[in-house]
């Protein structure tokens, strides 16, 4: 287990598309956040790596429309996926969506980790729970990151995390594995950069054998 600080030094855009066979080539580690429309994907992005608008923020949920790649410490990708749940857009819009989506995460091949948002403010929402299910049965390794830790008290964001985390035990024999952040005050972020390095040099020590 890395117990240090790993820093991200280097955090670019590389590209926008709506076609997963369009994605930069796979040749390193690749990591995904995802989450339900207005979870605060954009403010985690941007607080770990440091880039204030690396990922576009808006007050309107929804605003991520496209797989976005960005080039991590020349070393591996970060992916910030289009939200889920309440953005208003059309049916059409949200059925094409889904299809880019779950395109790109079973398909990607270097993609070595999936870190699905959960809103820590709220009980638990049927739809993450439907989506986390989705990753389990597809064997797309997920990861949970409740956010938004600093808007209520410590102990009933602990109540709502456990709460959540009950009911994957009901799907699942564990719960997978889980941080607790905030993208205001940074809690979270050395743990959670610490996994992802993990999670990245796992993926190099399986290439090289």
């Amino acid at each position: 287990m890395i117990n240090y600080p790993i820093m991200i030094q280097k955090a670019e855009f590389v590209v926008s598309n709506t076609q997963p066979e369009k994605c930069p080539k796979p040749d390193r580690a690749e990591i995904a956040f995802i989450g339900r429309s207005n979870v605060g994907k954009s403010s985690l992005i941007n607080r770990l790596t440091g880039v204030k608008e690396l990922a576009k923020t808006s007050q309107k949920p929804g605003k991520t429309q496209l797989i976005n790649h960005f080039n991590i410490n020349d070393r591996w990708y970060l992916v910030d996926l289009p939200g889920y749940g309440f953005a208003k857009v059309s049916k059409d819009t949200k059925a094409k969506w889904e299809v880019m989506i779950s395109g790109y995460l079973t398909g990607r091949k270097n993609l070595c980790g999936v870190f699905i948002l959960i809103d820590s403010r709220l009980p638990p929402q049927q739809i993450d729970l439907e989506f986390l299910l989705w990753c389990g049965t597809e064997g797309i390794p997920a990861v949970l990151v409740f956010t938004k830790a600093d808007k209520l008290s410590k102990s009933q964001v602990d109540k709502n995390v456990k709460a959540f985390l009950k009911k994957t035990e009901e799907i699942f024999e564990e719960a997978p594995d889980y941080f607790v952040t905030s993208a205001e005050k940074g809690t979270g972020k050395d743990e959670l950069t610490a996994f992802i390095e993990e999670l990245v040099i796992e993926y190099e020590e399986n290439q090289t054998n």
